[in-house]
């Protein structure tokens, strides 16, 4: 209990918010701190010394490291609050809502809990703190990310029911934004000065098929590339079953959408893709693969892929690390299995694979993807690259700025490191790349006379 005979050390009106997890959280997040804004409550994002009335965590419930992260910071917030650091604490994302009965009995220092789709209950909750207090529409935000960028959220929730993934369990089934409130969103975003719009959805692949039966992704990437002030589109997430080949020639057509697709692979041996129940098999894969690649010529693919998953031995894994070598992802990230609760295969199969052999597996799958992100970075050398700018440290020491091209997804992939760059950040300039290293690219800024 804070302590009323003494002076809180809190501040009233502060509503501290708290992101954690993937970029479809922290959008709900920029969605709650709009509406706390309009009630009239001062809002800080992820600062490092939360002191706020009230401090609300948006948690992750994806992996075990993630969820043990989540915990922890909520233990880390209930001893502030013992102290007076901050008055209250309220919890909801994806965690609280598949464990909220545990987490209720575990964790009574917090007070009030909500779950992934029920957080506008607490702005509800709170009093107006301004008589102008009006109501935002369901999808504006105050954006966390830089001024120029933002993350686009087409959907939520997934039909896949992958056997390791608890998604469809937290989020429920797949359903789609109609495109006119996207479209609203995009309009008013760029009218705030967003130029790169990264799309995001647990599964891309099926937009639009609650809607109307079949895919709407083309039409809508058609009509958001129409929206004058829409620099860069780039799309995350799509599944590799029954994808939808007609984004492929919008993808070619339009100049604002990035030749880069983000598209979840996992594996390549027939035996762990049955066992993950991916709906798709290896022969599929690479035609998929070898279609994307034929019908936008030069796009950069992006994978993640699972290793120590139930049913890969030493010969299905090295098959993974031939895919891998053979196929030369631009960007790839990579994870080892763990098993999730009430999942299809902690439920059907057993995790048999010892933990160290997973890892060491993991290990060899990045060594092999850095040397492939070298050889491909240093043939780029001497190109030149259009680079949105992100930060000019121009008047430091070291003398550079920090940028991307169209083939860097904010957060996770490499970034260009500019020399001689006048540009501010925000805007995009040309740069002549002069040297490479595994996972970031050096250049200087080409001269405009």
């Amino acid at each position: 209990m804070v302590d009323t005979s003494v002076q809180p050390l809190f501040t009233m009106g502060r509503v501290d918010v708290i992101s954690m997890g993937c970029s479809k959280n922290l959008v709900d997040s920029e969605r709650l701190l709009r509406r706390l804004q309009a009630k009239g409550y001062h809002t800080v994002h992820d600062s490092d010394a939360p002191c706020g009335e009230w401090v609300m965590v948006n948690t992750c419930g994806f992996i075990g490291d993630a969820k043990e992260e989540s915990i922890n910071l909520i233990l880390q917030l209930a001893e502030a609050k013992s102290e007076g650091r901050i008055g209250h604490i309220a919890v909801m994302g994806c965690l609280a809502e598949r464990y909220l009965a545990e987490l209720t009995e575990e964790i009574g220092e917090v007070d009030r809990w909500y779950g992934k789709f029920n957080w506008n209950l607490f702005i509800d909750e709170l009093p107006d703190r301004s008589a102008d207090a009006v109501h935002p529409r369901p999808w504006e935000r105050k954006l966390t990310t830089p001024l120029w960028s933002a993350y686009l959220k087409i959907s939520e929730g997934c039909n896949r029911f992958c056997a390791f993934c608890a998604i469809p369990l937290i989020t429920g089934r797949h359903k789609s934004r109609p495109r006119a409130e996207i479209l609203e969103e995009v309009r008013e975003l760029v009218a705030q000065g967003v130029k790169e719009f990264n799309i995001i959805a647990q599964d891309l692949s099926s937009y639009g098929l609650d809607l109307s039966g079949s895919s709407q992704l083309a039409q809508l990437l058609d009509e958001i590339a129409d929206i004058h002030g829409v620099e860069w589109i780039r799309l995350h997430y799509a599944y590799p079953a029954d994808f939808p080949m007609d984004i492929l020639d919008v993808m070619r057509r339009r100049h604002n959408i990035c030749n880069y697709l983000d598209i979840a692979l996992q594996h390549i041996a027939d035996p762990v893709l049955s066992n993950m129940r991916r709906h798709i098999d290896k022969e599929g894969t690479l035609r998929l693969l070898d279609e994307i690649r034929r019908r936008v010529p030069g796009i950069r693919l992006r994978t993640t892929l699972m290793t120590g998953f139930p049913g890969e031995g030493e010969k299905e894994f090295d098959e993974l690390m031939d895919f891998v070598r053979t196929q030369r992802f631009d960007r790839m990230g990579a994870f080892a299995y763990c098993e999730e609760d009430d999942t299809w295969s902690a439920r059907h199969l057993e995790d048999s694979i010892p933990e160290d052999v997973k890892q060491e597996r993991l290990q060899r799958l990045m060594d092999l993807q850095e040397e492939i992100s070298l050889e491909l970075n240093t043939q780029l050398i001497g190109q030149t690259l259009r680079v949105l700018i992100e930060k000019n440290n121009a008047d430091s020491p070291d003398d550079y700025a920090i940028g991307r091209t169209q083939w860097d997804s904010p957060e996770v992939d490499p970034e260009v490191l500019v020399r001689d760059c006048t540009a501010r950040p925000g805007e995009f300039v040309d740069v002549i790349i002069t040297a490479a290293e595994p996972f970031e690219l050096i250049g200087r800024q080409v001269s405009s006379d």
